[in-house]
């Protein structure tokens, strides 16, 4: 008995050495056609491990890859989420394109959960630090969106379709579709697809019989793709496997490149082709654009000490020769794929990222290159999707273009969109708040003409100025997230100062009022009749009556009120010492509400903003009290009303 357990104890292990060692095999294969872009292969190797049981963070995270880098987003989601489950400190990178993939399934809740563990575990990423300090990015994208109205077009496939180039009057694309080609097409190991080659489609034909292969010298038996074309259409470059005069490199790994190639029309109407001085056998570089002035050549590359995966670089073009390569400075590339520019008529540069916060996968972000470290903006829907969408193209003129995407609803793997820029709707490509408003003067609230208006940022230094028009008005143009002051003056003015933050909003205006106050403008305690040099307002013995004289003066302190409509007064009636203290103080309060229903009735001034009394002879202004002898003229100086501002 015990020599048959020791028999099957030794059977089944023996059994599970065979199992072992089976999903090693496997595994060891899988690894091999992963670690040469065969992810098809690879997947369906993996995915047999896995059902068999045998998990481990190295196949999950291989898994996830394999659907990634094919853009299966959705299946990404799942083998990346069964690896989030499986550890719990999965690499930061794993994270990140969990997240993209969570992103791209329209996830966004989720995937926003997930970057904020990247960013806990990453902070030194860049991508990290966009994520902490980018606007708000479903906001902007929600600003940027509806500027483009999708068109279909008529030479998509049911296999890739992308990369359209504008052609004199037509489009290049390129595409793996079987036209033009054997019956047993070639086989590419990334994506068990045809090989691409480039294509033209003739705009004044229909379905496939406007497409054409665009030259033999061009496509060959390897990827042709991402052609531009000089104005006059005697030069164009594009990507190409490595494989120049027949000869197919690899780098010391054994991957074959991708490299630029120029084409230039010979006076037979040949291309003749030649590779541009600076590619590589260890890297790719691809994806050519042209600046408008055709001086300047911009491509994708993941040449060594670039940010990531791939950068956007710019080179100069010196006749047949080219100069050094440069990365791209400001915000744009990032620690993960930049790539396809496109350069636009006004030297915008359109290009696709999965760095940038989008809306999944690749999205189109255009930048101003007129603007030295200009921001990044993302084009928003229709452009964008929870998909791939990229090789963004556009005639500025028109507003019309073409891009990629590989979205629901196609006919192939990517398919080519159309496109029409929304009338007098432009593409943000700067933040667009500004600063509007008046200077006026504090007291009349009336607009202050020519006034000096200085916009400062918060240590005081001038960063704009301008004089204010005829009705007070100025505007400034502001960055987001900015820190700014703005600072009214003028001759015979005080000045008035506003400081604010702008937000992260695209779009935004924002309204304030400069309060300037006149040197002259009327104090607490003054009294108008030094103010306006008024001639004493007097009254006539013993009586309380206004004078015509005294009506002069009292329209002059009217018109003042008028001027200033906040203006409140307290009038104050006296009379000489004539009399006795309890006459003349009735006299006064007689006097004192005479004067002051004359600036109501005939001024048309509020009466809440007078208020007074008499005050009979206890203020008198000089000797002239009870017994004492006095000129008539002094007991005269004694009979006013004083007019004191109050508020």
């Amino acid at each position: 008995m015990k020599h048959k357990l020791q028999s099957g104890c030794l059977l089944v292990f023996l059994m599970l050495v065979t199992i072992v060692t089976a999903q090693e095999n496997k595994l060891e294969k899988a690894n091999k056609d992963f670690d040469n872009f065969a992810y098809v292969d690879a997947r369906e190797a993996y995915l047999k491990v896995a059902e068999s049981g045998f998990l481990s963070e190295d196949l999950l995270m291989r898994l996830g890859d394999s659907y990634y880098f094919t853009a299966d987003y959705v299946n990404a989601a799942k083998w990346y989420g069964s690896l989030n489950s499986f550890t719990d400190t999965p690499e930061p990178e794993y994270l990140y394109r969990y997240a993209q993939s969570l992103k791209s399934s329209g996830q966004y809740e989720a995937s926003n959960k997930i970057m904020e563990r990247f960013n806990q575990t990453n902070d030194g990423d860049v991508r990290a630090s966009l994520y902490v300090n980018e606007r708000n990015y479903l906001e902007e994208i929600e600003a940027q969106s509806g500027r483009f109205e999708l068109k279909p077009v008529n030479f998509n496939s049911n296999l890739s379709d992308f990369a359209p180039a504008f052609y004199g009057g037509n489009i290049v694309f390129a595409s793996n579709r079987l036209k033009g080609k054997n019956s047993s097409p070639r086989i590419h190991d990334w994506n068990d697809q045809p090989f691409l080659d480039i294509y033209q489609a003739i705009s004044d034909a229909e379905g496939d019989e406007g497409i054409k292969s665009f030259s033999s010298k061009i496509n060959t038996k390897y990827h042709e793709s991402t052609a531009v074309y000089s104005r006059n259409g005697q030069t164009m470059y594009f990507t190409r496997n490595n494989y120049t005069d027949n000869k197919y490199r690899e780098d010391a790994e054994g991957t074959n490149k991708l490299k630029l190639y120029k084409g230039v029309m010979t006076v037979e109407g040949k291309w003749e082709v030649s590779e541009v001085t600076f590619n590589s056998d260890d890297y790719s570089i691809a994806h050519p654009a042209l600046s408008k002035d055709e001086k300047t050549l911009y491509f994708a590359s993941d040449m060594p000490n670039g940010n990531g995966m791939s950068d956007l670089y710019k080179v100069s073009i010196e006749g047949d020769t080219f100069g050094e390569p440069v990365a791209l400075g400001g915000n744009i590339n990032t620690e993960f794929r930049e790539t396809f520019p496109f350069v636009s008529e006004d030297n915008k540069l359109y290009f696709a990222s999965d760095g940038h916060p989008g809306l999944g996968g690749l999205d189109v972000f255009v930048t101003d290159l007129n603007t030295e470290n200009g921001d990044v903006f993302n084009l928003g829907k229709p452009i964008n999707s929870s998909k791939d969408d990229f090789t963004f193209i556009v005639n500025e003129t028109t507003g019309t273009g073409y891009f990629a995407s590989n979205r629901e609803g196609g006919m192939g793997d990517d398919d080519i969109y159309s496109f029409q820029k929304v009338e007098g709707v432009d593409v943000i490509t700067a933040c667009e708040q500004s600063v509007n408003g008046v200077v006026i003067d504090k007291h009349t609230r009336q607009p202050i003409p020519n006034a000096k208006v200085v916009l400062m940022d918060p240590a005081n230094q001038v960063i704009d100025q301008l004089i204010a028009g005829e009705d007070g008005s100025f505007s400034f143009p502001l960055e987001c997230s900015t820190a700014y002051c703005v600072r009214g003056s003028k001759y015979n003015y005080g000045f008035d100062e506003e400081c604010f933050t702008t937000t992260t909003e695209l779009e935004l205006e924002l309204n304030l009022s400069l309060e300037l106050e006149s040197l002259d403008a009327p104090k607490i305690g003054d009294d108008l009749n030094d103010i306006l040099d008024l001639n004493m307002i007097y009254f006539d013995l013993d009586k309380d009556f206004i004078r015509a004289d005294a009506q002069i003066e009292l329209q002059k302190v009217i018109k003042y009120m008028k001027k200033y409509p906040n203006l409140k007064i307290d009038v104050r009636s006296h009379t000489d010492s004539r009399n006795s203290h309890a006459y003349n103080e009735d006299l006064s309060s007689r006097r004192n509400k005479n004067t002051i229903a004359y600036i109501v009735n005939h001024g048309g001034i509020s009466a809440a903003r007078l208020t007074g009394r008499g005050y009979g002879e206890t203020q008198l202004t000089n000797h002239c009290s009870d017994g004492v002898q006095c000129s008539e003229a002094l007991h005269q100086l004694n009979r006013r009303s004083e007019f004191i501002i109050v508020e």
